[in-house]
């Protein structure tokens, strides 16, 4: 089964695709033009629908299965920032490494060293005759520092419950087990089996 994955970004893709081994896995960007896709839901569920949405009818192709995600962040200290507004935390164009290190220092300007903190995924499948929502997260906290280059996005900063280590020095398969996106994942493989 074909599934069109409604991102460019090279980190969530190859995730995405390891998490997915049954399914012939593309981003939309193989098959049509990259675009601009206004997010401008409240929630993680409401972005994921709308990249979903955008993609299904740029695709113009009703054979076609798209799954988007939206992901995020949120830091009890700093009243649940970045929450939605992850990807573009350190401004509209910014970078993985800008997010993070403006969020370090957003800590860092608490007055403290680590904080409560979460991940929220959000994943959205879209098809000619339906549209499904699934939730995963991932619990822990985040450090006003960064330790460990693997990963992407905010992961040098984040230690989840029950270990030690950060995202950005736990291996991959360790990560992959825990991860918002992997639980999120399992849940839309069940909805991704039953179509």
């Amino acid at each position: 089964m074909k599934l069109v994955l409604a991102t460019s970004n090279k980190g969530k893709v190859r995730e995405i695709k390891a998490l997915c081994e049954k399914f012939e896995v593309i981003p939309y960007s193989e098959l049509i033009e990259e675009f601009e896709i206004v997010e401008d839901g409240d929630t993680f569920k409401e972005n994921a629908l709308i990249k979903a949405r955008a993609v299904f009818k740029a695709l113009d192709n009703k054979e076609l299965i798209v799954m988007a995600d939206d992901s995020g962040i949120s830091v009890d200290v700093l009243e649940g920032a970045p929450g939605i507004f992850s990807a573009r935390y350190a401004g509209e164009n910014a970078t993985d490494k800008d997010n993070l290190y403006k969020l370090v220092e957003d800590i860092k300007a608490k007055g403290v060293q680590s904080s409560p903190a979460h991940y929220t995924a959000a994943i959205a499948i879209v098809t000619k005759d339906a549209e499904y929502s699934v939730h995963g997260w991932m619990y822990g906290t985040a450090l006003a520092q960064t330790k460990g280059k693997g990963g992407f996005g905010y992961d040098p900063m984040f230690i989840p419950d029950g270990y030690e280590d950060t995202l950005g020095e736990l291996e991959e398969s360790v990560k992959r087990k825990l991860s918002h996106r992997a639980k999120a994942l399992a849940l839309a493989g069940l909805v991704l089996e039953t179509l």
